[in-house]
């Protein structure tokens, strides 16, 4: 398929036009009647005929007339042929028999629906997005597509799924990119990939964002379970690795300042002991002895 390219379109001044139209549609109503009195005296058939004529050419002028908005086009064409994109605000004339399509280049904001896809281990995964976007090249958009607004939600929603199925929901142990924990990776690969998508149809979009993330219903209730019992493995491995790396400083303290010389089984007794104080839930009663050391 040929790409259209928007190009400057050649309008003239609606107001200067809009003067001329007057005059002519006034001088032919004046001429009219004026015709019509001469014509009873004798005369006037020419006067007549010459108002008429204006009358239809200045019906005829009117029809080229429209206005443009602020971030507004209107794309002009010569029996089906493009002759270019319009941006001049304000009133503005072009002749008749040109067509003539209005567009708006303002940002449009769209919220897709919560789809529901699968994430990149499989599972479902209700999601929903909000995309800022706007017409670039207009020639795009209205000759390349037949519908661009309508290309645009369709492609929202597939770029959607594809970027969403590039990811996991979450993760606890691969330290992988995932859908919950960076949306600021996940929302530059939605705008790269609608700008991609969107590229045939001239739009362009400035912003994309998750605005809903949540499993599907049928499968929320267990993996809430499983992200709590990740959690909770995750936290005691910190933990323990903690209390580990505490135990062995707390031994080479003692053994460096020469505090006590401890044998493999007392060793073994003091490790565990601050293994269960640090690793405990509940707070540890701590047991005194008062007889000798062995």
């Amino acid at each position: 398929m040929a790409r259209s390219r928007e190009v400057p379109a050649s309008g003239y001044n609606g107001f200067l036009m809009l003067a001329v139209t007057l005059a002519l549609t006034v001088v032919s109503g004046w001429g009219i009647p004026n015709g019509i009195w001469a014509a009873e005296a004798g005369g006037g058939a020419m006067m007549i005929l010459a108002s008429i004529l204006g009358m239809v050419l200045a019906l005829f002028a009117w029809a080229g007339f429209y206005m443009l908005q602020p971030n507004q086009g209107v794309v002009i064409t010569l029996f089906g042929e493009y002759r270019g994109t319009d941006r001049t605000e304000g009133l503005r004339w072009v002749w008749p028999w040109m067509g003539k399509k209005k567009v708006n280049v303002r940002a449009h904001n769209v919220h897709s629906e919560r789809i529901k896809i699968n994430d990149k281990r499989g599972n479902p995964v209700d999601i929903a997005c909000n995309v800022v976007w706007r017409v670039r090249d207009t020639a795009q958009a209205v000759f390349d597509v037949d519908d661009y607004k309508e290309f645009v939600n369709i492609q929202i929603e597939a770029g959607l799924r594809t970027v969403g199925a590039r990811h996991p929901y979450d993760d606890f142990e691969e330290n992988e990119t995932t859908l919950r924990g960076h949306p600021e990776v996940v929302n530059s690969e939605l705008q790269t990939e609608f700008n991609e998508r969107l590229s045939v149809a001239g739009v362009v979009v400035d912003e994309a964002s998750l605005t809903h993330l949540a499993y599907a219903s049928e499968i929320a209730g267990a993996m809430l379970r499983r992200q709590q019992a990740e959690a909770v493995i995750a936290a005691r491995a910190k933990l323990v690795a903690g209390a580990v790396s505490m135990v062995q400083m707390a031994l080479e303290k003692l053994s460096a300042d020469g505090i006590v010389e401890l044998d493999d089984e007392r060793r073994a007794a003091m490790v565990s002991n601050l293994m269960v104080v640090l690793c405990g839930e509940r707070e540890v009663n701590p047991v005194v002895n008062a007889g000798s050391l062995y």
